[in-house]
């Protein structure tokens, strides 16, 4: 529809009079159907829009879903796994107070003994709440020198009636001693099952590495203390790590 030019001459003199502006009176002559045909237009559009945003929204969500999950059971099956391995590695290198083992004869033969380095070696033994078993060590202490090899004993009983399977941890401290303490023989991380009121000697076959006098971090350490942990063996209870509590 075309404004003739007798309609539009009225309409700005009316304007002009202050009844109607230009625009006003523009709206007037057009009505709604000025704006009502692009308003739908964009309404629609805008709607339109909307929904494939979220459409796209939920798909990258389902996406990360999807990401996190497969996350989440990668990082279950690591820490599984990272709890024995990290035990062989602390036996291995003596990290965070774990005594190493895996030594051979023909080293043990050729040490060196350190006979100006005169070390006491204390015991200690802990039961978990859990086990019901008397569990001690049979001597309090022993003196060795580096590159010398000593044996000690520990103690269990099952007071109980009904067998019962325990597994033990073990640290020494101080810490930093850990990888100078060689253990040939124990019965750490082994289950050891003990009939009711049975009775057990378990022995504890040890050195400490010559290399031990020679490390200046040493120099003050005279004592070192082997403490065993024992715990019921169960399939959902987890062994804390080695030299950590």
């Amino acid at each position: 529809m075309e404004l003739c030019g007798r309609g539009w001459a009225l309409l700005t003199a009316k304007g002009a009079a202050g009844e109607w502006g230009p625009w006003r009176a523009w709206l007037r002559l057009r009505g709604n159907a000025a704006l009502g045909g692009p308003r739908g237009m964009s309404t629609g559009r805008f709607a339109g829009g909307r929904q494939n945003q979220q459409q796209d929204w939920s798909h990258r969500n389902k996406t990360v879903l999807t990401y996190l999950a497969a996350a989440a059971v990668g990082m279950a099956g690591v820490s599984y796994a990272a709890v024995p391995l990290y035990r062989l590695y602390c036996q291995a290198t003596g990290l965070g107070g774990s005594a190493v083992a895996g030594h051979g004869s023909d080293q043990i033969e050729t040490m060196e003994c350190i006979k100006d380095r005169v070390l006491k070696i204390t015991f200690n033994a802990d039961v978990h709440s859990s086990l019901q078993w008397n569990f001690r060590p049979q001597q309090t202490e022993v003196y060795v020198v580096p590159g010398e090899t000593a044996l000690a004993f520990y103690k269990a009983k099952n007071p109980t009636d009904k067998p019962i399977i325990g597994i033990s941890t073990y640290n020494v401290v101080p810490f930093e001693a850990g990888q100078y303490f060689n253990k040939i023989q124990c019965f750490c991380f082994e289950e050891q099952r003990l009939n009711p009121h049975e009775e057990v000697d378990m022995p504890v076959f040890f050195f400490i590495d010559p290399e031990f006098a020679e490390d200046p971090r040493m120099a003050n350490v005279d004592l070192i203390t082997l403490s065993y942990t024992f715990f019921e063996a169960k399939g959902e209870h987890k062994l804390p790590l080695p030299g950590y509590k």
